[in-house]
């Protein structure tokens, strides 16, 4: 092997090899010019003919989550100018991410789903120490029973199961104290679960008792601010929060907060490892630089003032429908998971004769596209068949007027 002392050695050596190879001459004319300046840079939406939208309906994957606040954009677009070593920009930014949130251990993810994985692929892998190369096929000795409240299970189940584990459902705490066996792998609590008989104080205590990790479901559970350190705090083995979400990270990043042992065989199944169930879970550099800037950011705000803005924005919106017949408008703010203030609008449909779902396609169509939140016009737990849903917190700065302009003028047109 040849050994390099002085950068001298190093391109002394690589100038005879592309000689040797015919190209030396090729890597003369290479000049170290500085990269232009792109300001802005293209405008793909435009160019592949995307539409934008005015996002009135909140975090929602299908729109493209938050927009990240200008001093996270900038150190996304900074951590793109140098490569770094992966795996230490993976540890150093869980080292910092964990202090922050007050937690043992943290792992930047693919987003929360990705977090399910790898936090169920940690709790198989400390149960069983070779399957980081068997899962999800070849696990059928292991211990791989997870157990859940029939209320909490969920469109992500396919998140955990991508390692192989099978669902055991409970209902009681009776229920629950007699499933565990030798058998059990971990539990998994659904944060926003709207039902389920059994608290996150008990779900923990049982599961402690038996030795048995907890992981909870809390994606889009923030703010407030102090729930990124709450449920860690309560006892649970394992947290994930949605980057894209009301942290206003990159919308395919998340958190995995928890164990240190737990973060440590979670890494195992990741990449940049290969035999692993983790390996298409990619995160950027960009990305992960992203998320960790995001949390700063989102830690140097407070749930008052994002709660004020959040409600001026609503109140703005309804003042200007005031004169609207029969219009009457409230907030509403979720218990649970998107825990910020929600504009409802009802009015008679015998005086204006349009329904809820007929304002949202209407404003869907027009110029700027808005989208309102998905619960309108539909009985989802906001509102009901008769209700119109903003979501105002992922409103950019001026756009709660146009919402609120495009939704008068749709309305006065149909009373």
């Amino acid at each position: 092997m040849t050994a390099f002392h002085t950068r001298r050695d190093f391109f002394g050596w690589s100038r005879g090899l592309l000689a040797a190879a015919g190209l030396a001459s090729q890597t003369t004319s290479l000049k170290a010019e500085p990269a232009p300046s792109v300001g802005e840079g293209e405008d793909y939406y435009d160019k592949l003919g995307v539409t934008k939208i005015i996002n009135a309906a909140g975090t929602y994957t299908m729109f493209t989550a938050s927009i990240m606040p200008p001093s996270v954009q900038a150190a996304v677009a900074r951590a793109a100018k140098n490569p770094v070593r992966l795996r230490e920009l993976q540890t150093k930014a869980g080292e910092y991410l964990a202090k922050r949130l007050r937690c043992e251990g943290a792992m930047v993810t693919a987003g929360a789903a990705s977090a399910l994985t790898l936090g169920t692929a940690a709790c198989m892998t400390v149960a069983n120490k070779s399957a980081v190369h068997d899962m999800p096929t070849d696990v059928s000795g292991y211990k791989n029973e997870v157990l859940v409240q029939k209320a909490h299970r969920y469109g992500y189940d396919h998140a955990l199961r991508n390692c192989g584990i099978r669902f055991v459902e409970v209902e009681t705490l009776a229920d629950y104290e007699a499933a565990f066996n030798d058998r059990t792998l971990m539990t998994n609590f659904f944060n926003a679960a709207e039902h389920g008989q059994i608290s996150r104080e008990d779900w923990i205590r049982v599961a402690h008792k038996h030795g048995v990790p907890c992981f909870n479901d809390a994606a889009a559970d923030v703010p407030p601010i102090s729930n990124l350190w709450n449920y860690t705090q309560m006892g649970f083995d394992l947290v994930t929060f949605s980057g894209g979400k009301g942290i206003r990270g990159p919308q395919n990043a998340g958190l995995l907060l928890g164990r240190k042992d737990l973060i440590d065989a979670a890494a195992l199944n990741n990449n940049p490892h290969d035999d692993c169930v983790g390996r298409g879970m990619k995160v950027a550099k960009e990305q992960i630089v992203g998320m960790v800037a995001a949390v700063d950011w989102f830690l140097s705000q407070t749930d008052e003032g994002m709660q004020t803005e959040f409600q001026r924005r609503a109140d703005r919106i309804a003042a200007h429908l005031k004169n609207v017949p029969t219009l009457t408008a409230k907030t509403f703010v979720p218990p649970v998971a998107n825990q910020v203030p929600h504009l409802l609008i009802r009015y008679d449909q015998q005086r204006i004769k349009i329904a809820p779902l007929e304002v949202a396609e209407q404003l869907r169509q027009g110029a700027p596209s808005i989208e309102l939140n998905p619960a309108t016009g539909r009985d989802e737990g906001i509102g009901d068949a008769n209700t119109i849903v903003v979501g105002v917190w992922m409103l950019e700065p001026g756009e709660d007027m146009i919402v609120a302009r495009r939704l008068r003028e749709v309305l006065m047109k149909a009373a």
